[in-house]
């Protein structure tokens, strides 16, 4: 008899969760929408889902459409139901930003980062101060917060706690999740941010409906999440998708990690940079900081060669790069994501070409290249999505 209850229990959390997420990623749908798309029976899609709008973890939104007959009812994600709080730790900012259940942003918050001082007890702080900043901006009560899911650079290493490793910041073994957990209750999910905006443009941007994808990060570092059957491809320990890391030129410019060559001393915005300085003679590039002075190339470029030339090399370094990835991967689709991709989007075309150079003929030809469609928020909403997947998985049971 304790096998059959146990067994019954796990059925039915395993029909919330299939239920919860075809909402949560379609919604609004229909009861009879839910019978044909999850292959659950009518009784079934009916008692979950009036266990849900009970627990009012589910809505109904309207009648749809109807040719005729009496119509159906649509239910959706009660945006109220809990709110989520996601966070991009980046090289020059600290983004926190506090969404409902249906993914709607309320506020956000950014606190500036000087790349010469990212300790980590300082990341920690802002991250904190910006939870109370966003949560008190919208009113909402910390009890309501379903979690906080943290975007960051370099390698998480997932276990009891998370631990950060970036070279690129300094960091090495940084027990982030220990440092944020000592000023808040609050559940935390820390992971990569290249992970975080794959996860945010799979379930709502330009990898919807992809079942092999990689997106590609590129901000003031370079990084990607490989995305194939669905899933995120992670590795031994978490470390897959460093595509900064990978070798363009042996024995090239000199990369932050240590190394030679890497794409990231290429086509990250601090290199881009400072390959536009060294092609200006070593004269400073305008600007206060890395954002500026990407858009003073862009725009330096209507009318000035050199200018030109530094952008028309970046993108054949992205393509060769993307090539790699293809030839790799065998995706369906390249997404170029991170504030720098979206600054350099006019490029588009030349990085297509230059990936059609660079990789083989048969994957390329499968292989569209894009750009993300979530623009600069995408690692703060794809870290808002780490508490509620898995909350989803779990079948909509707190903790």
């Amino acid at each position: 008899m304790e096998l059959a209850r146990a067994t019954n229990r796990s059925v039915r959390l395993r029909n919330r969760s299939a239920l919860l997420t075809k909402l949560f990623l379609d919604g609004p749908l229909t009861r009879q929408d839910l019978v044909r798309s999850t292959g659950l029976s009518q009784p079934a899609v009916s008692n979950v889902v009036a266990d849900l709008i009970d627990e009012g973890l589910v809505a109904e939104a309207g009648a749809a459409e109807s040719d005729g007959g009496r119509p159906s009812m649509l239910l959706r994600i009660a945006p109220r139901f809990a709110f989520l709080v996601g966070v991009d730790v980046g090289e020059t900012r600290v983004r926190v930003e506090l969404f409902d259940f249906a993914m709607t942003l309320l506020a956000s918050i950014e606190y500036p980062l000087d790349p010469a001082r990212t300790e980590p007890d300082m990341v920690a702080g802002h991250v904190l101060a910006g939870i109370d900043a966003v949560t008190g901006r919208a009113g909402v009560a910390t009890a309501d917060v379903l979690g906080v899911g943290i975007g960051v650079s370099g390698v998480v290493e997932q276990g009891a706690e998370a631990v950060v490793h970036a070279q690129a910041l300094g960091w090495d073994r940084v027990p982030l999740e220990r440092l944020i957990g000592a000023g808040t209750d609050l559940p935390l999910h820390i992971d990569n941010g290249a992970k975080t905006l794959g996860q945010a443009e799979m379930w709502f941007g330009a990898g919807r409906g992809a079942r092999h994808a990689v997106f590609a990060l590129v901000g003031s570092g370079v990084g990607a999440s490989v995305v194939t059957n669905g899933a995120t491809y992670r590795g031994a320990s978490s470390s897959a998708g460093e595509w900064g890391h990978t070798t363009l030129v042996y024995g090239g410019r000199a990369c932050r990690c240590g190394a030679r060559g890497c794409l990231e001393a290429y086509v990250g915005a601090e290199a881009i940079i400072d390959r536009y300085r060294e092609a200006r003679r070593g004269r400073p590039v305008p600007g206060e900081d890395e954002e500026s002075q990407i858009a003073a190339l862009v725009d330096a470029a209507a009318t000035s060669a050199t200018a030109r030339r530094v952008l028309d090399d970046t993108a054949g370094y992205l393509g060769a790069g993307v090539a790699n990835l293809i030839n790799l991967f065998n995706p369906e689709r390249v997404v170029l994501g991170g504030w720098a991709a979206m600054a350099l989007g006019d490029l588009l075309p030349a990085v297509r070409e230059a990936a059609g150079r660079q990789a083989l003929r048969q994957p390329f030809g499968q292989a569209s290249i894009e750009l993300c469609q979530l623009g600069v928020d995408a690692v703060a909403l794809g870290a808002a999505t780490l508490p509620i997947a898995r909350f989803l998985t779990e079948g909509g049971v707190r903790r």
